[in-house]
């Protein structure tokens, strides 16, 4: 479980680092349409969750657990969708996405073929929130590590 050259989630934080632990890290991801997209990202290149020692998987659902609580209280959501797909990128990682009735592919997965048109001016004001929910992230998740 180390680090690999040629792993995009080894080379770089792989989004906006929110926050920093000793074994994992949540970062916000730039995914056009979905402002409330967030993925926990384990520090060390693993590529399946069963990887882990038993004591680590809970370590890590534990932080996702964090990031979608708080994803709820402060943006309200429809639906919360959790996904570690791993296709792409073989690195341990798990999405947090923030979903809405009015997004473009709700009810569908946001990697389906969009449902209707983006909202922009719900997205820009979703985004507008999005500092403040990354304080509160970084608070809880603080909370949570000590």
């Amino acid at each position: 479980m180390s680090k690999q050259d040629n792993c995009p989630l080894c080379a770089a934080d792989g989004g906006a680092l929110i926050w920093r632990g000793e074994k994992l890290r949540v970062i916000r991801a730039a995914e056009a349409g979905f402002p409330g997209f967030y993925r926990v990202v384990w520090n060390a290149h693993v590529a399946e969750f069963s990887d882990l020692s038993a004591a680590d998987r809970s370590l890590c659902m534990e932080a996702v657990t964090v990031v979608e609580r708080v994803l709820r209280e402060q943006l309200a959501p429809t639906k919360i969708n959790l996904a570690a797909l791993g296709n792409m990128v073989a690195h341990l990682h798990w999405h947090v996405i923030a979903r809405y009735e009015w997004d473009s592919h709700f009810p569908a997965a946001v990697w389906a073929p969009a449902l209707r048109e983006r909202d922009l001016a719900r997205e820009a004001d979703l985004a507008q929130k999005l500092p403040q929910v990354d304080i509160a992230l970084q608070q809880a998740l603080n909370r949570w590590a000590a």
